[in-house]
């Protein structure tokens, strides 16, 4: 199997060891049970037709793994995984020369393919359902328009704002995944995997207190591990165990939920600051100094995941959940909120 980069940047060694970390099979990917078994039927059933696989989109937070599948279609088919991003395709011979340059079977992967120019997705649209890409020659009253046949290829997109995606984008996708969060369990085995490949000793009581606080992510997940692994290096033994993780994770400001500073500064400017809410997005982001899109889709479902916000139609309420957490007293005129 030949695999290739469009754009082959030095990567930093961090990176590079993320990269080495991720899994190369659907046998090695932790997680996602039914996602595996829909993923599995389709190439199964794609290698018995010796064709290529159908198109799929993957959906979901950040750092769930969908790089990772992506790169597990290729692998599982044997072909080349090409990589590329919405916000690189700024004109439609961008994507042209990447069309062109793909070989039979190939999966081709774009990141963050919500944020693709609309003229870039007129172009995608004959590419995903007839194999063809229209390119018009010349300027004027002498243009005309050629149209190429292309190999059959398979197109993976990744979104973070499923919402965005339009409808006649979506609609070409043989196949629609939402990749969900990782229970703790499963988050212990990926770090058991990781600790393996790093060569990091890592305890089982370790493990599990890191797991606890990675917010169901394993990029998150990974991360802690490493800084954990630096901790108990530098200060302790060099073994992750659960008085090391402790430690460690306190020393980086992640709590036993798994909030990190600006979580917590921002349960605190909504109970504290403005008595339980309501407050809103605007007005919150400038208090903890953030930007708005920031707060909203990086921030905000995690609390409300954990039942710490709620969003109202007049802003966002603390519930009694945060107060408890950040061990501030429920003001009396907030309880009426949390009926």
């Amino acid at each position: 199997m030949r695999e290739e980069l469009l754009t082959p940047v030095a990567q930093p060694m961090e990176a590079a060891e993320e990269a080495g970390l991720r899994p190369r099979r659907l046998a090695e990917f932790v997680g996602q049970q039914a996602l595996k078994d829909k993923l599995e039927i389709l190439l199964e059933a794609a290698r018995q037709r010796g064709q290529a696989a159908d198109h799929v989109l993957l959906a979901g937070p950040p750092g769930l793994g969908k790089t990772s599948l992506a790169g597990i279609i290729a692998a599982e088919m044997g072909v080349a995984f090409r990589v590329t991003s919405g916000p690189a395709l700024e004109r439609a011979g961008d994507l042209a020369a990447i069309l062109t340059n793909l070989d039979e079977g190939d999966v081709l992967f774009i990141d963050e393919v919500h944020r693709l120019s609309r003229t870039v997705e007129e172009v995608l649209y004959p590419a995903m359902e007839d194999f063809q890409l229209d390119i018009v020659i010349g300027k004027g009253p002498s243009a005309r328009s050629i149209r190429l046949d292309l190999p059959r290829f398979t197109l993976v997109g990744a979104t973070t704002r499923t919402g965005r995606i339009t409808g006649p984008l979506r609609d070409r996708f043989g196949f629609v995944a939402r990749v969900d969060y990782y229970a703790p369990a499963d988050l212990e085995a990926i770090l058991g995997r990781a600790a393996e490949i790093l060569g990091v000793r890592l305890e089982p009581a370790g493990g599990a207190e890191i797991a606890a606080r990675a917010r169901g992510t394993p990029r998150i997940a990974i991360r802690l591990l490493k800084r954990v692994r630096d901790f108990a290096e530098v200060r302790g033994t060099g073994v992750v165990t659960r008085d090391a993780a402790f430690e460690g994770l306190a020393l980086y400001d992640v709590d036993a939920l798994g909030l990190d500073k600006l979580d917590r500064a921002i349960l605190d400017t909504v109970c504290r600051r403005f008595s339980g809410g309501p407050v809103g997005l605007s007005t919150l982001a400038i208090s903890v100094g953030e930007e708005e899109e920031t707060v909203e889709y990086v921030y905000e479902p995690f609390l409300l995941q954990l039942g710490l916000l709620k969003r109202t139609p007049k802003g966002r309420v603390a519930t009694p959940a945060a107060f408890a957490h950040i061990g501030v007293p429920v003001p009396e005129r907030s309880t009426g909120l949390f009926d």
